[in-house]
């Protein structure tokens, strides 16, 4: 503590800072929005403007222990002589700091130090500060109470809260501190207990131990420093700690730096209620829709522009706690190539969840987010030869999904291959997605071009919330994610589709679920040879994908999303007449019968699935 005499005889730059609060557990970073926050600044200084009062009241609250109030007392009745304004404000700066993730704090503590600040702290982050030789005063001899309820209660009090939240430019609130002999706070240095790594912990966390990681004063803190951040920076980001250094090293304050800090500080502590709100509607309701819940987004790149170039765009990824762990585009890591785009993250995702759903060797091409090739082999180049080959003017452009390992001789195929179409033009694609890449094979893969994009990804988990935007709103829905063991194939017609027949019914059953409504695929020996999408009419997709089939739709089987409303003289029967060996379709329409009579005059197989797979 600062005594009576040493008060009258320091510099008027000299500061203090009070940091730290005791953390339970090693401290894992809470999604922010954006990270770090900024990219530059413009230096300046961060130090309030104190007014310069005349009486003792106004004096002994810019001091942070009763001694040095009473010394101002004595100051202002003229028992001591008055010393000069640079030497009636030392210490009058405070930065309170609270970490229960530690990283850089010896670097953030120095730097105070070296500025004249003296720091306050509590239980781990002091001893790491004294550890580091960064000289500590303990919360304790400014509340004058002792950590109580196992932690719970460490910095609630007003002396911590009073120096925070006190407005410089009220003289009424600098009376109360003095009333109180209550110091200022400068600055507030605060992250918050491990609770999103506690709960999303491999080894499984208790409703207690989990319970017991909501960190109450923190979030406290920080919303009180952002809430005063005119007088208060507050920072909730060990990225953030060298440009704040920088900025207390200027003379001018600049509001809009300190408005961007209390703007993370606010967004940091929304998305750690965030991550608790979903945790507890979990533990009360299960499954259920929650009537209302937040959705903690990060920004993880600014795009070039949106859909078209008139429209500015970026990625976020989704930091909700059933996403942890969960695999997708979102988190892939790209190894090669350009920036991605927005119209590249919804393609790559689109081939990345389609080729994900087949458990032999796939490869899967996607063009404007509907597959036109796909097919399944054991030998993973003759999958992307033929995938190609289902489309292949579709494909040139498109991205390429595999759901096993390029190795070496795949990426030479990819790299080398010419158009089915002329045998001469070597295939462009912008994407190449894949589980995983084999030394050599992403070596080969980077020398095809400068631009494409290699992305390495991991598979979507089952049972994730799909969210899509309207107009003033949002829908919700569990994911299509339906494997195949759990879609019964019922025979409804009088000829049984022989095992052949049946595969390649299943095998266009899974490609049509990824193809826009209206969809038709046409396949055949676990290869998609046609595919019509998007059309607002059932017969137009089919008669689309019967063209791109050609003669190979004899005896191959056709699988469309949605029931057909009408059979004779429409879809049905065309698919019959064209040859067409089996049909896959959910049924439910007022006119099955005529599907299924339509087939049996035919000798085709018809199976109803009992499942839509509707994609809008």
């Amino acid at each position: 503590m600062l005594t009576a005499t040493a008060t009258a005889t320091a510099t008027a730059t000299t500061a203090t800072a009070v940091l730290g609060r005791a953390s339970p557990a090693t401290y894992s970073h809470i999604p922010s929005t954006v990270s770090p926050l900024f990219g530059s600044h413009r230096t300046s200084s961060n130090c309030c403007f104190q007014q310069i009062l005349s009486y003792s009241s106004r004096l002994s609250c810019c001091y942070r222990s009763k001694a040095t109030a009473e010394a101002a007392e004595s100051m202002a009745a003229g028992s001591i002589a008055s010393p000069s304004v640079s030497t009636l404000f030392s210490g009058s700066k405070q930065a309170l700091i609270s970490l229960s993730d530690k990283k850089d704090l010896d670097i953030l503590g120095t730097g105070l130090q070296e500025l004249g600040y003296t720091i306050v702290s509590t239980g781990g982050t002091a001893y790491a500060l004294e550890k580091a030789g960064v000289p500590v005063t303990k919360v304790e001899e400014l509340t004058q109470f002792p950590e109580m309820l196992d932690g719970r209660v460490k910095t609630l009090h007003p002396n911590i809260h009073g120096g925070i939240l006190a407005r410089r430019d009220q003289s009424h609130h600098l009376e109360a501190l003095d009333k109180h002999n209550i110091s200022t706070f400068e600055l507030v240095v605060v992250n918050l207990y491990p609770f999103y790594a506690k709960v999303t912990s491999t080894n499984g966390v208790t409703f207690d131990d989990g319970i017991e990681n909501i960190d109450i004063g923190g979030p406290t803190m920080i919303r009180a420093a952002a809430k005063n951040h005119k007088d208060v920076l507050v920072v909730v980001d060990s990225q953030d700690y060298p440009i704040v250094l920088e900025f207390l090293k200027g003379n001018k304050d600049d509001q809009q730096f300190r408005r961007k800090l209390a703007w993370k500080a606010f967004q940091h502590v929304a998305s750690y209620d965030s991550a608790v709100s979903e945790w507890f509607w979990k533990q009360t309701e299960g499954d259920e829709f929650s009537p209302n819940f937040t959705v903690p987004l990060s920004l993880k790149s600014s795009l070039r522009y949106g859909e078209n170039p008139h429209q500015k765009a970026a990625f976020y990824t989704d930091s909700s706690l059933s996403e942890v762990n969960g695999g997708g585009i979102a988190t892939a890591i790209q190894h090669h190539g350009k920036e991605m785009s927005y119209n590249n993250y919804l393609d790559a995702d689109a081939a990345w969840n389609c080729v994900c759903e087949f458990d032999k060797p796939t490869c899967v091409v996607v063009k404007h987010t509907n597959p036109c090739g796909v097919a399944s082999r054991d030998d993973l180049i003759e999958a992307y030869r033929l995938a190609v080959k289902g489309d292949p003017v579709s494909a040139f452009g498109g991205i390429v999904a595999f759901n096993r390992e390029v190795d070496e001789a795949l990426a030479r195929d990819i790299r080398e291959f010419r158009s089915p179409t002329d045998g001469e033009t070597r295939m462009f694609y912008e994407i190449v997605v894949a589980p995983s890449y084999s030394e050599k094979g992403l070596e080969i893969l980077r020398g095809k071009s400068k631009t494409l994009r290699i992305l390495e990804a991991k598979k979507n988990s089952r049972g994730k919330l799909s969210l899509r935007q309207v107009g003033g709103g949002w829908l919700a829905q569990d994911s299509d994610d339906l494997t195949p063991e759990e879609i019964k194939y019922d025979v409804v017609s009088k000829k049984a589709p022989k095992e052949s027949e049946l595969n390649d019914a299943k095998f266009a059953w899974l490609c049509v679920k990824h193809v826009k409504s209206n969809a038709i695929v046409i396949a055949k020996n676990n290869c998609m040879l046609g595919m019509g999408s998007g059309q607002p009419n059932r017969l137009e997709s089919m008669r689309i994908a019967m063209r791109k089939a050609g003669d190979e739709v004899k005896g191959a089987a056709l699988a469309s999303d949605a029931f057909f409303p009408f059979a004779w003289k429409d879809a049905v029967e065309e698919a019959c007449e064209s040859g067409i060996g089996v049909i896959a379709e959910p049924g439910g329409s007022i006119r099955d019968s005529d599907a299924i009579d339509c087939c049996n005059k035919y000798n085709v197989s018809l199976v109803f699935t009992g499942v839509r797979h509707f994609r809008h």
